[in-house]
């Protein structure tokens, strides 16, 4: 998670978390992932390769503030790109999603330059519904949908 949040792709796609020690991305994690597993039942995953064992990126159901569906997320090291894992690991948390937690509509947000996710979420069968803000004065976003 160190790694994660402090590469370039993040912080210009996600945004700046002030993680600047392992104990800050400990504390990151308990905030954030495991305060929604224990609020909610359901939170962001590690992704790990299977044959190493190594964390590549995180995936998983967000419910953030401001919206009324559940949100898809996703980011993966920058060098794990392009071989399929954001693709296999999102439609396996759609296909948890909507037969262990009954979710009927999923939604994602993404910055308007993330030409990647933007295309990824079309394989996903997310479509484009309209621009929002999370909080007053914040970068507009794309709010894709996708109806199970």
């Amino acid at each position: 998670m160190f790694e994660l949040v402090n590469d370039r792709s993040w912080i210009d796609n996600i945004g700046e978390r002030s993680v600047r020690t392992l104990n800050d991305a400990r504390r990151y994690i308990e905030d954030t992932a495991i305060a929604m597993y224990e609020r909610l039942g359901f939170g962001l995953y590690a992704v790990d390769l299977g044959e190493t064992g190594e964390t590549i990126g995180i995936c998983g159901l967000v419910k953030r503030e401001g919206l009324d569906d559940v949100d898809l997320g996703f980011a993966f090291l920058p060098r794990f790109w392009g071989a399929g894992y954001a693709l296999e690991a999102s439609g396996a948390v759609l296909a948890h999603a909507t037969e262990a937690l009954g979710c009927r509509r999923i939604v994602a947000i993404v910055s308007p330059h993330n030409g990647r996710s933007i295309r990824l979420l079309g394989k996903l069968g997310f479509r484009f519904e309209r621009m929002v803000a999370l909080k007053p004065d914040a970068e507009l976003l794309e709010l894709h949908a996708r109806e199970n």
